[in-house]
Parts: C-alpha cells; structure tokens; sequence
C-alpha cells in the first residue's frame, strides 16, 4: 500500500516536470529571439506594404475626389492576399467614399477616420494575416 503510494507520487511528479519542460521548450520556440515590442524598420515596413494606385470617384456630396493609399500588413503573406484582393480593396474604398461628404474628409479628423474606416473594412475580407496601418498617399478634394 505504501509503495502504490510512493509509486503514484513518483508519477505525478514526473508528469508534472515533463509538462513544465514542454511548456519552456514551446515558449522558447515561439519566441524566436525577437522582441514583441520591437518596431519594424522602414525596410520591413515596405516589404509587407501594398499601394493602391489613384482612385477617382464622386463623395455623397457631389464632390469628387482624387485619393491613393499604401496599405501596411503585418507579413508578407499578408501583402500577398491583398495584392489578390485589390479588386475588392478598391471596391470598398469606392464604397467608403460614397458615403463621405466633403465636409467629412476634409480635415485630419475625418482622413484619420477614413483611414481607420478602410482598415477594419480591410480587415474583414483578411485571412492570412490582417491589416496594421492604412496611409493615404494623395489627396485632392474638389
């Protein structure tokens, strides 16, 4: 009885080190040797950066707009996908703005908006990794 005992604990114990190597290995692995926090530099913010050339198109308020956007994922496998998705991305910026106004984009508020529109928008459709940052790149108002 005071063998099963000992025998039982001897387990137990020998489980509970094996999954606490397992669980450091993994966090070990995971890591990489990067810091979370660490920012990107530029050249890694361009590889994973998609541009979306000049769009035309008219606002709710019968305005149109000239506008080109650099869109920034978190991979390259993320800029993949939206490079495939261009068609899509294009759409929902047209959409996007047809329901602005002049009035509504034209101060930093209201593109700081669009920008931050575009990106949960964008965000949506993703799969293979998600969008960090949107950058509109030309604006004209007219």
């Amino acid at each position: 009885m005071k063998n099963n005992k000992l025998i039982m604990t001897m387990l137990i114990l020998l489980v509970a080190i094996a999954l606490v190597g397992v669980v450091a290995i993994v966090m070990v692995l995971n890591h990489n040797g990067q810091d979370p926090n660490k920012e990107p530099t530029i050249d890694e913010v361009m590889e994973a950066t998609v541009d979306i050339p000049e769009i035309t198109t008219n606002l709710a308020s019968d305005d149109f707009i000239r506008i080109s956007f650099k869109i920034q994922t978190d991979s390259k496998k993320a800029k993949e996908e939206l490079e495939k998705r261009s068609f899509q991305i294009n759409n929902i910026i047209i959409l996007e703005l047809s329901e602005k106004t002049a009035e509504t984009i034209k101060g930093k508020e209201g593109q700081q908006q669009l920008e931050e529109d575009l990106k949960v928008k964008t965000n949506e459709l993703m799969q293979d990794g998600k969008v960090e940052k949107v950058y509109i790149t030309q604006f004209l108002l007219q």
